[in-house]
């Protein structure tokens, strides 16, 4: 039996929200992989050991893994594992962040937090029926001008 994170070092493992993998076997741009997922990011998933001697009582290694949000300049690199994120959870990600900074530093009351996160989450559903709309817009089909040629009888009859 096989890891499933074990990574080939000559392949970039993209891991779908679906479960379905895309490998390339060339270095490609973040933009590249976002241009051919609209509606996603790329990110980088770094995975560390730590001593647990909290959590549990055999005091064993945990393993955590954190996700690193990559720009679209950014190059994938062979060898490593990266994971597609809808641009919903990035925007939710960074608002619970902002929250609870706000939250830490005292700076905001519990109604405001509270007023922020429905704002948020009302941009989020916007952005999302706009996407809906632009789908379900009929598409204008161009056509060439033709010219209207009406048929000319040739007058012998006289």
């Amino acid at each position: 039996m096989g890891n499933c994170q074990a990574v080939d070092t000559s392949r970039i493992v993209i891991q779908h929200p679906n479960g379905k993998d895309e490998i390339f076997s060339f270095p490609v741009s973040a933009s590249y992989v976002m241009k051919l997922n609209p509606g996603h990011c790329v990110s980088l998933l770094i995975s560390t050991t730590a001593l647990s001697t909290a959590t549990s009582g055999q005091g064993g290694p945990l393993r955590l893994t954190r996700i690193k949000l990559l720009r679209p300049t950014d190059t994938l690199v062979l060898g490593h594992v990266y994971r597609l994120i809808t641009t919903q959870e990035v925007m939710k990600g960074l608002m619970a962040k902002k929250c609870s900074k706000l939250k830490k530093e005292g700076k905001v009351s519990e109604d405001k937090l509270e007023m922020v996160k429905a704002l948020s989450s009302n941009k989020l559903e916007n952005e999302v029926q706009m996407k809906k709309q632009e789908k379900e817009r009929p598409l204008r089909i161009s056509r060439s001008w033709q010219p209207s040629l009406q048929s000319i009888s040739e007058g012998g009859s006289s």
